[in-house]
């Protein structure tokens, strides 16, 4: 498929340890001192393996590369399992966090990821490749991505209900 002029790589990077991290947010911040102007960077990455793990994190300092590099192993200590079922999600879902709201639905093989850039990145990262999300309500990268997390928390894994109710799972799905 043809990029159609569109950077869809940008902030992606692929170490060498098998984790995809993409960079979300970078804010630069200022503050005025006798002598100038004090600069300080925030950086909001997630990271993933693409088969299912991810996660985020928010590292702060007075250097760009320093504050990616925080955000980056505070990403890696935080991984939750996000279980995927033939690439897309195994239900709906809502993640609330704060006045972000955000709604994925699973999607059908070659829909894609149709999704915002917060959102986008932590399905990248996990592996999904197919699902539809509306981000509704305050749209600040650092509380969508939370609110994203806070929607993969709720989801229910198929072998853990059926597991909880006593019953195989062909027994649930026939």
């Amino acid at each position: 498929m043809e990029n159609r002029g569109r950077d869809r790589d940008r902030g992606d990077r692929d170490r060498n340890d098998g984790f995809v991290e993409k960079l979300v947010k970078l804010n630069r911040t200022a503050k005025v001192v006798k002598g100038g102007r004090r600069f300080s960077f925030s950086a909001l990455t997630v990271v993933g393996d693409r088969a299912g793990n991810v996660g985020y994190g928010f590292g702060k300092a007075k250097d760009v590369s320093e504050a990616i590099r925080k955000s980056i192993d505070k990403a890696k200590r935080a991984m939750v399992r996000l279980p995927i079922k033939n690439g897309t999600l195994p239900h709906d879902l809502v993640g609330e966090y704060k006045a972000s709201k955000v709604i994925m639905k699973p999607a059908c093989p070659g829909s894609g990821i149709i999704a915002g850039g917060a959102v986008r990145a932590v399905m990248e990262a996990g592996g999904v490749t197919d699902v539809l999300a509306k981000s509704v309500g305050a749209r600040t990268a650092n509380n969508v991505v939370r609110a994203v997390f806070a929607g993969i928390e709720e989801m229910m894994d198929a072998k853990v209900v059926a597991k909880n109710r006593g019953k195989t799972i062909k027994d649930m799905w026939g």
